[in-house]
């Protein structure tokens, strides 16, 4: 590993060369087994979000294919109490629920987490009926390429998930994680639709070991429920920019102090604040890893809007910016992993960038 200062030198160029290393679609072929490279771990957001309608088996094979160590599922229950992998539990902007005329009457409003929201919920639909529905783009004004696919891919069970990354392993010879989010668990725990053991007894019926599954929250209450359950698995606390997670007496910005990352490392492993929340002069980064916990940073995207202005490239908000020097630059600064819309070209920022290191 080069010395500090050297790193910065070498990170322009790690910058420069992920750009010349960029072979098309992919940073290897599709069928082309890869092992884990040394770095970073990269994580598909929702699969690889930026390229297929987010939580499909479209979305999660391409991420593995490209390189993604971990694929990210967040949970939300049905009816009939069986997880499934939404955005949000309100999925009128991520199926054609509003296209289903049998489904019509169950449009409402309801409370979730304070917030009032209208639409249809997972939780109104046994299994059977969402499976009648159909995944579509989240954001078909940023990613209409990805409209493509409006229509053809089933929603999925946390189960499939989990199935689906077992097969990826053996397909591409290395350990691919799931890396499930409980979605307001608070919420669902107060109509008696409770993630927490329902998520336990996915894990436990599959016998998923700590490199094959990382739990996620933004509520510490949903994460020490987990810990309680023993299952050995490692745990990630996700953090918000402004407020606190839901019926937490501490705001994000006291848990991201040393006392607060200290609390945290009493149940988690990880923390997994906005990418602007490591960027110095913030302390954060190196304040967590000083209290023993990894930091995985969200969400790395690739269009302007959500670059920050230094990266960007022209005004139009939908263009791709210079994603390979955001890359570079929290590589450089050392964060143990990326949450990524676009899971291969964070592997190929990351292989030039340990070219660059050795």
């Amino acid at each position: 590993m080069p010395a500090p200062r050297r790193r910065s030198v070498l990170l322009a160029g790690a910058a420069a060369a992920a750009v010349t290393a960029l072979p098309g679609t992919g940073s290897a072929a599709a069928d082309e087994p890869r092992r884990r490279p040394r770095g970073p771990l990269v994580i598909g957001h929702r699969g690889a979000a930026g390229w297929r309608p987010e939580h499909t088996v479209a979305s999660y094979t391409h991420a593995v294919q490209t390189g993604a160590d971990w694929i990210e599922p967040d949970l939300v229950p049905t009816k009939d109490h069986v997880l499934v992998v939404r955005h949000e539990n309100e999925i009128s902007g991520t199926t054609d629920v509003a296209r289903h005329s049998e489904f019509a009457s169950r449009r409402t409003t309801k409370t979730v987490d304070g917030r009032s929201v209208t639409g249809w919920f997972t939780e109104d639909f046994t299994l059977a009926e969402l499976k009648t529905l159909r995944a579509v783009e989240r954001l078909p004004l940023v990613r209409n390429r990805n409209t493509v696919f409006d229509g053809r891919l089933e929603v999925m069970t946390f189960q499939e998930v989990v199935d689906l990354g077992r097969k990826l392993s053996k397909r591409y010879g290395r350990t691919i994680a799931v890396f499930p989010e409980t979605k307001h668990p608070t919420y669902f725990r107060s109509i008696g639709l409770p993630l927490e053991p329902a998520l336990v007894e996915v894990v436990r019926r599959n016998r998923l070991r700590p490199d094959e599954c990382v739990v996620q929250s933004f509520e510490p209450s949903s994460l020490t429920r987990i810990a309680e359950a023993r299952l050995r698995l490692p745990l990630w606390q996700a953090l918000g920019t402004t407020g606190g997670p839901y019926g937490h007496p501490e705001t994000y910005k006291e848990m991201m102090t040393p006392a607060g990352l200290a609390r945290i490392a009493e149940y988690a492993d990880w923390i997994g604040p906005d990418k602007s929340s490591v960027v110095a002069p913030s302390p954060l980064l190196a304040d967590a890893h000083a209290a023993g916990l990894k930091v995985g940073a969200y969400t790395f995207r690739c269009e302007n809007q959500f670059l920050p202005a230094q990266f960007r490239r022209g005004t139009a908000p939908n263009d791709f910016g210079g994603a390979f020097a955001e890359y570079a630059l929290h590589y450089g600064m050392g964060v143990d992993a990326v949450v990524t819309d676009f899971p291969d070209l964070a592997v190929i920022a990351r292989d030039a960038a340990a070219a660059a290191w050795s």
